[in-house]
């Protein structure tokens, strides 16, 4: 069965206080929106439509330059933020064919789930094919999930439906099991239950939620699967998105800790997710690689050295330095108090002095 999928990044995200669009905030050296779709990977889904709104042009020059080829991104313009329902349904005019007859599944998720993880998303969607669901849900538990839409369950445990905050009871309001908004549907039941919604709720919008009810109320199976919340939860302003940055951070800390790499403090050591390091490299507290730099085998790094989209040899000693795409060669030494402007070079075996700039060419 195929599986395709929809992001929604087209909000504005005014609570980050920023002209940077909300879906381009850099985790980890990535943008959200993109970690949300290196999420799908494990999905490969047949085509991702991103559907895109305020500052479109920038978030579609980004995430067409940065998403993997597997993802098969297009996107689509939401004019006018009509609710996640009105998103949702301009989303699947990115997909060819008729969806009355088309049962694959179509995965919903929001573009500001960074922490999303890839295992995640394929159990939902076998559960999902497993069960001949006609939406499951991705849910978390907060003892305090102000904010978000809470999952009704009929006495069989199956879902009934979303209610969301400003329109739930006060009994409503005490439920702990929350929507985190990454859902799976069935095409074929989607796509006439989306062309079927209402604005009639506390925000005069269509809510992609009261899709779920209404599936439901036809009878058909509505199931969910939980996951952490730590995973789950969006990123909506500055504070979340330090919160983010530390978890992710701390996972790719631990991959390379377990793959052959020593830090002296990792609380102390920051890698983005493009880097590749070699084996028996030392990073020493204040190290920063960033953008896609490449580590050799046997490097010694650090402390308090920064290199952004640098490849450096094996056996290179990097310390209190700073490099911006240049390049170190093998065995060479570095530092203290280097600085390596684009374009240039340090040559294998060679040493460089205090307060030493690198020649460009």
């Amino acid at each position: 069965m195929s599986v395709s999928a929809i992001v929604l990044a087209a909000g504005e995200g005014s609570r980050m206080r920023s002209s940077r669009p909300k879906p381009l905030h850099l985790i980890c050296g990535r943008a959200m929106v993109v970690h949300v779709i290196h999420a799908l990977e494990k999905l490969q889904p047949t085509r991702t439509a991103v559907v895109v709104g305020h500052q479109a042009e920038a978030v579609t020059k980004k995430v067409t330059e940065r998403s993997p080829a597997w993802a098969n991104v297009a996107f689509v313009e939401q004019l006018e933020q009509n609710g996640t329902g009105d998103a949702a349904a301009i989303g699947m005019t990115a997909f060819d064919g008729d969806d009355y007859d088309d049962d694959a599944t179509i995965v919903i998720l929001p573009g500001d789930t960074p922490l999303l993880e890839a295992d995640t998303l394929d159990e939902l969607v076998a559960t999902h094919v497993a069960n001949q669901n006609a939406c499951t849900l991705l849910t978390s538990v907060l003892d305090d999930p102000t904010g978000y839409g809470r999952i009704v369950r009929k006495k069989d445990g199956q879902v009934a439906r979303i209610v969301e905050q400003r329109d739930a009871s006060p009994d409503e309001l005490d439920i702990k099991e929350w929507n985190t908004g990454i859902l799976c549907f069935r095409r074929d039941l989607l796509g006439p239950a989306l062309r079927n919604l209402t604005t009639d709720n506390a925000q005069g919008e269509y809510y992609l939620t009261d899709v779920v009810a209404a599936l439901a109320g036809m009878g058909h199976r509505v199931g969910a699967v939980q996951a952490d919340a730590a995973e789950t939860q969006g990123v909506n302003d500055r504070w979340q998105l330090a919160l983010a940055e530390r978890e992710l951070r701390n996972r790719t800390n631990r991959h390379w800790l377990l793959n052959g790499v020593t830090m002296l403090d990792p609380r102390q050591t920051f890698i983005d997710v493009n880097v590749t390091i070699g084996r028996d490299v030392t990073l020493y507290p204040g190290t920063m690689l960033q953008g896609s730099t490449v580590i050799g085998d046997g490097c010694e790094l650090g402390p308090d050295t920064r290199l952004s989209d640098c490849t450096v040899g094996t056996g290179a000693v990097v310390e209190h330095s700073v490099g911006h795409s240049a390049e170190i060669g093998n065995d060479a030494v570095v530092g203290p108090y280097v600085h390596l402007p684009a374009g240039s070079a340090v040559l294998s075996n060679a040493t460089t002095g205090a307060f030493y700039t690198a020649p460009v060419g």
